[in-house]
């Protein structure tokens, strides 16, 4: 027999619980941070704070969408992790952090490419070494040359005169 009403022994989900607060929490720095920007009086109608509030708004809004989603257990069943893929990844990651100030942008970057690669179970890394290094060039000399912005330097790039 139903009484019509809402079954209180279902639990939200905790996972998107905390996704919900940390969009909370960046959406809310995001607007702290920009509210401290020193802005001239002609750029103060639309200017460098218009975009990065809009940004906060709509992760505000995630946010929100997110925990009444989580009320309402709306996600998916999640699968298991599988650590081996993210360790290729984060270690990635954490080689291009420790070798970007002396190897450059193309050697660094190429590394997070073919750890990358790795991770989704693609090449071995003497192959996807060699290309992440060249498709990390070819981006280093478009900014670097082409549009005039600084990228970190290494053996490679110094070579380009």
């Amino acid at each position: 027999m139903t009484t019509g009403q809402p079954n209180l022994s279902r639990r939200p989900d905790g996972a998107a619980l905390v996704i919900a607060a940390v969009l909370a929490i960046i959406g809310a720095v995001i607007i702290w941070q920009t509210s401290l920007m020193r802005v001239p009086p002609i750029q103060a109608r639309v200017g460098p704070t218009v975009f990065p509030y809009v940004i906060a708004g709509g992760l505000l809004l995630l946010s929100i969408g997110t925990v009444l989603a989580a009320f309402r257990g709306k996600f998916p069943a999640r699968e298991r992790d599988n650590y081996g893929p993210m360790a290729w990844i984060i270690g990635g990651l954490v080689a291009q952090l420790l070798l970007l100030g002396w190897a450059g942008f193309s050697i660094a970057t190429g590394l997070l490419f073919a750890f990358t690669a790795k991770g989704f179970g693609r090449g071995p890394l003497w192959q996807t070494i060699p290309i992440g290094v060249v498709f990390a060039f070819v981006v280093w000399f478009i900014f670097s040359r082409g549009l005039q912005l600084s990228l970190p330097t290494g053996p490679l790039e110094r070579l380009v005169p």
